[in-house]
């Protein structure tokens, strides 16, 4: 299962690369159709350092830095964010688990005879 979960998620990130390798593409096929460089186009992915070594990135136009992760993970901490997939799988999990608890008391007394 651990070897299963691996490959799906390598596979999604190459996939995730592969989209954005193409729109790169598209991005500098589309000034190369134009003709000149309008500065309305972005890169896909952009990556600049700063003199002090600090790398800013931005994809599609928008900065990604981990000061937003961290708010973004607060913020999600606070509303303490509902999973219904998470909440499905506990109440089947508890359903199976006391549904397999009552047939082998159920079993056991037909065995051994109250």
């Amino acid at each position: 299962m651990k070897i299963f979960m691996l490959k799906a998620l390598f596979l999604a990130a190459v996939m995730f690369v592969s989209v954005l390798f193409g729109m790169q593409q598209a991005n500098e096929g589309i000034h190369r159709m134009k003709g000149f460089h309008d500065e309305d186009f972005k890169s896909a992915l952009t990556l600049n350092e700063t003199n002090e070594g600090e790398v800013h990135a931005s994809v599609l136009g928008n900065d990604v830095s981990s000061h937003d992760l961290q708010q973004k993970k607060e913020k999600l901490e606070e509303m303490k964010a509902y999973n219904f997939f998470s909440s499905l799988g506990k109440s089947i999990s508890e359903g199976l688990s006391e549904l397999t608890e009552k047939s082998v008391a159920f079993i056991t007394d037909l065995i051994i005879g109250k």
